[in-house]
């Protein structure tokens, strides 16, 4: 017998946007001297802290600005806001997977987006 799971709904998020909501579930637990965080749970905090380089509401503007951009997708925007590249090669990994690639204006122009909010 096995058991699936279905995709209910799907949200992109920014690092950022996920520390403040790990910071909320940390702090719920904190209340509550029985339960401890769970391994998973404390290595997601670790991570959100260490990476996350934004406030919540300047990683979702990056969002969309970067939106606003022609070849910047919905995911991307969320990656390019996560990962934060700062020359040409870091967007260019980004894009790896896509079925198409940039000319150096197009990665410019993201990466001038980018540098307004680092």
């Amino acid at each position: 017998m096995t058991i699936f799971k279905e995709i209910v709904d799907e949200e992109f998020l920014t690092v950022s946007e996920t520390k403040e909501l790990l910071a909320d579930i940390e702090a719920e637990r904190a209340m509550d001297e029985d339960r401890e965080l769970r391994y998973e749970l404390a290595r997601a905090i670790e991570h959100a802290n260490r990476f996350a380089v934004l406030e919540p509401d300047e990683a979702q503007a990056l969002v969309e600005d970067l939106q606003d951009l022609e070849k910047v997708d919905e995911p991307t925007a969320y990656k390019i806001a996560n990962l934060l590249p700062q020359d040409r090669d870091e967007l260019r990994s980004v894009y790896a997977q896509q079925r198409y690639s940039l000319s150096g204006d197009e990665l410019d122009d993201i990466l001038n987006v980018v540098a307004q909010y680092v």
